[in-house]
């Protein structure tokens, strides 16, 4: 099967939002009045990114969820993506598997593959993503302000204990790590809030590397410093009833680890002033997603952890690090 047989049969689809086809080797968009096109774009390599028996489906899943993920922190909608692969051969089954999860996650927020590219090589997996946001109004890092909550969705932590598992560092029977793997393999990108934070959130960033560590940025690009509460975040891992039901006795300091740097969760870190409280809670209902206070936003430049007491904590969550892992 050569290139664009390759292309054809498997990702080809009709176009809506481009003039031009999959194939093409450009695709145009513009996004409608008033709004301006939000971009960002992720890649996954095998070995690093995910495990070479990972179902074909879940990497097609996650390849796109990591990138609507970015558009979900900046309150966008998704438009389009364009998908680069390297592929080591042509394999059938796993292409069909592959696009499947991909095109099945892009059909269900309306996210238009446009375009791209495929070639021989290791198995490569990059991906660009196009939304839009109302002009001006985009989430963004810089706009935490002294005396703002600090907001978490879902829970952070499964996806660490999934992938501390499946390297045999932690045991976890079959029904835990089928848990434990759906929240590593199969993230779901937080849109529907993002979009409903668009107007409320003063700023926004989405945890792929750890939560204190990707919280970081925003506190480093407003110029700020915070107060967070490590027992909450903790205790949002450690009271999930289907991880407690699977038998997920762990160790507290393993759960507040996991929680606080154990990356991959596509779940959002937000600030909003306090008299949004009830609105950011109707947005996190609106949208289906639990929403809980962490912390606040102080003058003061740098993170301070502290227990449920208000005690001090030292201990030192460091994120996820390309180069440095």
């Amino acid at each position: 099967m050569g290139e664009f047989d390759l292309i054809a049969r498997y990702f080809a689809r009709p176009a809506r939002r481009s003039p031009l086809g999959v194939g093409d080797d450009c695709a145009l968009l513009a996004p409608r009045p008033g709004m301006q096109l939000a971009v960002s774009s992720d890649m996954l390599v095998e070995g690093r990114h995910f495990f070479p028996d990972v179902y074909p489906a879940h990497l097609g899943h996650k390849a796109l969820a990591v990138n609507l993920s970015d558009l979900a922190a900046c309150g966008a909608r998704p438009l389009a993506f364009t998908l680069a692969l390297a592929l080591p051969r042509v394999d059938a089954v796993w292409l069909e598997g592959f696009s499947q999860g991909l095109l099945a996650l892009a059909d269900a927020h309306g996210c238009e593959l446009v375009g791209g590219d495929t070639t021989q090589g290791p198995l490569n997996i990059c991906i660009t993503v196009f939304g839009e946001v109302p002009a001006s109004a985009a989430l963004l890092r810089s706009g935490a302000r002294p005396g703002d909550d600090v907001w978490l969705s879902g829970r952070t932590g499964q996806a660490r204990l999934a992938l501390d598992a499946l390297r045999g560092q932690i045991h976890a029977d079959d029904a835990l790590l089928t848990l434990l793997r759906q929240r590593l393999e199969r993230p779901m990108p937080r849109l529907a809030l993002g979009q409903r934070l668009v107007g409320l959130a003063s700023s926004a960033i989405d945890v792929s590397d750890g939560l204190l560590g990707d919280f970081s940025h925003i506190l480093s690009a407003s110029r700020v410093g915070a107060r967070i509460d490590i027992d909450v975040a903790t205790d949002l891992l450690a009271g999930c009833q289907r991880l407690q039901r699977a038998g997920g006795g762990f160790d507290r300091g393993l759960l507040m680890r996991c929680a606080l740097a154990g990356g991959d969760d596509y779940e959002l870190v937000f600030t909003a002033h306090p008299d949004r409280r009830d609105a950011v809670e109707a947005a996190g209902a609106d949208s289906g997603t639990r929403v809980t206070r962490i912390g606040s936003i102080e003058a003061q430049p740098g993170l301070r952890l502290v227990d449920r007491t208000g005690a001090a904590l030292n201990g030192r969550f460091p994120s996820f690090d390309h180069f440095a892992s």
